[in-house]
């Protein structure tokens, strides 16, 4: 599993190569000026200057090696000199990629933000499998029973409904008319006592359920239907005939062997659950990478933007190694070497 897991990494290199080539091709390419939001009492000769500060007079492929080169040297030498201590060269010497709103270096403002993303995305991950997996069991266990249909119909309706519909609903419902949770998340909250541990469980209640409960729609039926293509095997029908219980033939064999699938559609999803939270954050307020990427869509911040989405990119390439490596977790058929 070593040797494939190197395999596969070296694999993802030009992957991700291509794949910023093209993020960073599109957005460079697209109209865009950094001095648009400054009075129009500046001189033409100062937006000038201002662009070219920028780095915006060099050519096509300079420009894309000096963004790429953040995430192949820059950064990681930034990471080791803060975390291990170690001097490497001199660090104000390092070109970084700076947003051209705020002219801060892109990669501070997203690990500003990462924290609040990652404590509302995490935390509604987990909810959703724990509600999910229980659910997808059952429903195929009981396949057609009463508790097998409300668990469809509730799922259907979860994930057919989008979250900015149910984020709205459970504002009205929950803060305007119930009063009991906020409605905009507190940022600045510092979890030091009992009381603010309280208010920060709160603000987090509704947006990791939004997230929660749609991202669960989706895991329990795909759940189900892995249960179900399970229960009719014959290895299910020896271990029954050898006088196993229920718990044991349901719980140990069925759900290990369902479990294969249902981690492709976990590890996936979990990057997509990234993308989603944006409008998630937007609805009640959350100060996280959702929000830095809508204002710099909206103020045409294209370094922001292409570091983003970059991201973005690399987390989808890192889960689906992740999920490739679970499969000879929960399957020893599979044999990577």
């Amino acid at each position: 599993m070593f040797r494939y897991a190197i395999r596969r990494l070296l694999f993802a290199i030009p992957t991700l190569l291509v794949i910023s080539f093209i993020i960073f091709a599109l957005l460079d390419l697209a109209p865009s000026d950094p001095t648009a939001q400054l009075p129009l009492t500046i001189p033409e000769e100062v937006r000038e200057m201002i662009k070219l500060s920028l780095g915006l007079g060099e050519p096509f492929h300079i420009r894309y090696l000096r963004w790429l080169e953040q995430f192949l040297v820059n950064e990681p030498l930034n990471l080791i000199e803060q975390f291990w201590g170690i001097e490497i060269g001199n660090s104000e010497d390092r070109l970084r990629v700076r947003s051209w709103s705020t002219r801060a270096p892109v990669v501070d403002l997203i690990a500003a933000r990462l924290p609040q993303t990652l404590s509302v995305v995490g935390v509604s991950y987990i909810v959703a499998i724990l509600i999910a997996v229980p659910i997808g069991v059952i429903s195929a266990y009981k396949q057609y029973s009463i508790f097998d249909q409300v668990g469809t119909f509730i799922s259907m309706i979860g994930f057919s409904v989008p979250t900015f519909f149910t984020g709205t609903v459970m504002i009205v419902i929950f803060s305007v008319v119930l009063g009991w949770l906020p409605s905009i998340y507190d940022t600045t909250l510092e979890v030091r006592d009992y009381d603010s541990f309280v208010a920060q469980f709160k603000q987090m209640i509704m947006p990791v359920m939004v997230l929660g409960l749609f991202n669960a729609a989706q895991l329990s039926r795909f759940m189900r239907s892995s249960m179900l293509d399970n229960l009719n095997q014959e290895y299910v029908r020896t271990a029954r005939s050898k006088g196993m219980g229920e718990p044991v033939v349901i719980l140990i064999h069925v759900l290990r062997n369902s479990m294969i699938p249902v981690v492709t559609v976990i590890a996936l999803g979990l990057p997509t659950t990234f993308a989603g939270a944006i409008i998630t954050e937007q609805i009640f307020r959350i100060n996280g990478v959702g929000q830095l990427l809508i204002g710099a869509i909206e103020g045409a911040d294209i370094p922001t933007v292409q570091t983003v989405t970059f991201i973005f990119a690399v987390l989808i390439v890192v889960f689906n190694l992740i999920a490739d490596l679970l499969y000879g977790m929960l399957d020893p058929r599979i044999r990577y070497d």
